[in-house]
């Protein structure tokens, strides 16, 4: 049942949020490798003595228990996520948004996609509008099921 749900499920983006100090975000990334989560993508925000670590994984579930159970405070959310074919595509994607007229918070790369491909994660305004768009022009938007093994 858990698979037909992932399907059509928007990506998950954890955001931690940690003390921006030596070794934190290895500790992090240490934890996940231990547990065999993969980080799909990932963005850290610097702000003075505290780091927004933004992360797409390929295990939300195990994610959620492991941050959790190791005292990681987060927050979660859907990200729009987008296949693109190269760096051209950038222009491409941002034009579909722009005439969508759907606003940017911010973007991060995909470190490593199960296909190989490259991908954006982008924070929107309204994510089904910019969904529909990039749908529209001929792009994928990625679901959960697309980046889990």
């Amino acid at each position: 049942m858990a698979a037909t749900t992932i399907s059509t499920d928007p990506v998950k983006q954890f955001s931690v949020f940690t003390e921006n100090r030596v070794g934190r975000l290895f500790d992090l990334t240490a934890l996940f490798a231990m547990h065999n989560v993969h980080i799909m993508a990932v963005n850290v925000l610097d702000i003075t003595e505290n780091s927004v670590v933004r992360l797409i994984v390929d295990d939300p579930d195990r994610t959620r228990e492991l941050l959790v159970n190791n005292d990681f405070p987060y927050t979660e959310g859907d990200i729009l996520a987008v296949e693109i074919s190269g760096e051209s595509s950038l222009k491409q994607v941002l034009a579909a948004l722009l005439e969508a007229e759907i606003n940017i918070q911010y973007v991060y790369a995909f470190t490593k996609r199960p296909e190989g491909r490259a991908a954006f994660a982008l924070h929107v305004e309204d994510a089904e509008i910019g969904a529909q768009a990039l749908g529209h022009r001929g792009f994928k938007v990625l679901t959960q099921r697309d980046i889990s093994r």
